[in-house]
């Protein structure tokens, strides 16, 4: 009876943070359902373990495969379907840019046609003008049950990008993301910081000695950053580049690191590409000036830079900068204004979707970006 109890739990637990998971930009429900069930399950052997409840491996690793066989079964049916067709009103001026992207059938609509196109939403500019005509159009086609799409939000949830043109529109009735999730999850990293520096101590000494083999001097390098609020703080990292003597960066182009960096030593190429190197912030998480996920803090000479070039900059200090983030796992590692520019909108939409949700599909991909070493530089 645990055993079915617990696996039915475990179950309607996985569905239910593959369905949260699986609405963000860029994922395929597939990829989460394997993710999903494993970290449910897992969670429940730690239960029955910590309880010390009595419990059948077989059901329970039964109920396992056949949810994710079927859940697989399921997904190939759904994908096997054609895209979403959804019907666009030529008005306002992001227009041109949705119906660029991929996915999705995009359909004109001109409201003045008695005709309908058979479409399964309806996108437009619900902040623009419109004229009356077209505004109980749209009203009708709530009313017959489709659903209608302010035209600048659905490009944010099909690009997972958020491009600001005034602060309040990320808001959540303020400009500050909720505390009902940030204060515990502070809680949360700084003691998971504290169990993974004790679990990860003689790794930490081993990649220490053979930094100093490699290439001499400190294993550790330190630089100051900008963190949560707009603070400076040191972050640590393991050493990847030729000495230097702990110098900072005299200027933002010493600062900036570039395709193949002759800086950068033979065990650096492997930790960069690896992540390796961000493990030492940890310490950070555990100290509170960082959270395992978030935007990655710039160095303090460039985020001087990038704050004169890039409107809105400074609104990534919201919250606590992290060890890996949603600019992360889709762009990488990124330098010169443009490249931070569209980085920054991604951080914009993490900040916007601050969730636990996010979190949990921000780590998944972080551990397949450290396998296959995507956006290292």
């Amino acid at each position: 009876m645990n055993t079915f109890w617990g696996g039915a739990i475990a179950i309607a637990a996985g569905i239910f943070l593959i369905r949260n998971v699986g609405r963000y930009p860029g994922v395929e429900k597939a990829a989460a359902i394997i993710p999903g069930f494993s970290v449910t399950f897992g969670l429940l052997i730690t239960a029955f373990l910590v309880l010390r409840l009595d419990y059948s491996r077989w059901v329970l690793g039964g109920a396992y495969l056949s949810a994710v066989v079927i859940f697989y079964l399921g997904y190939s049916h759904v994908s096997g379907r054609k895209d979403l067709t959804i019907g666009v009103l030529p008005s306002g001026t992001n227009t041109q840019e949705l119906m660029s992207l991929a996915g999705v059938r995009w359909v004109r609509i001109d409201p003045k046609n008695s005709y309908t196109p058979n479409v399964e939403a309806v996108t437009a500019d619900l902040k623009g003008d419109l004229p009356q005509t077209w505004e109980r159009w749209i009203a009708d086609v709530a009313l017959a049950g489709i659903p209608v799409y302010h035209t600048k939000h659905l490009i944010e949830s099909l690009t997972g990008r958020v491009e600001l043109e005034h602060l309040s529109e990320t808001s959540f009735g303020t400009l500050s993301p909720p505390s009902a999730y940030m204060v515990p999850k502070h809680a949360l990293d700084r003691v998971t910081a504290a169990v993974a520096l004790a679990i990860l101590a003689p790794l930490f000494l081993l990649i220490s000695a053979l930094i100093r083999i490699d290439s001499g001097g400190p294993a550790i390098f330190r630089q100051q950053r900008i963190g949560f609020r707009g603070k400076p703080f040191i972050v640590y990292k393991f050493r990847t580049m030729r000495n230097n003597g702990g110098n900072e960066p005299l200027n933002y182009e010493d600062a900036i690191t570039v395709d193949n960096d002759h800086r950068i030593t033979r065990l650096g190429k492997f930790l960069r590409r690896t992540r390796i190197d961000e493990l030492p912030q940890i310490l950070n998480v555990l100290k509170g000036e960082m959270s395992w996920i978030g935007p990655r803090p710039e160095a303090a000479i460039l985020s001087g830079w990038y704050e004169e070039g890039i409107p809105f900059y400074r609104y990534r200090h919201i919250v606590r900068p992290g060890i890996t983030g949603w600019a992360q796992v889709f762009l990488g590692h990124v330098a010169d204004i443009d490249q931070v520019k569209s980085k920054l909108f991604y951080d914009f939409y993490y900040i916007k979707n601050f969730s636990l949700w996010i979190d949990i599909l921000i780590a998944v991909k972080t551990i397949r970006i450290m396998i296959s070493g995507y956006g290292s530089k």
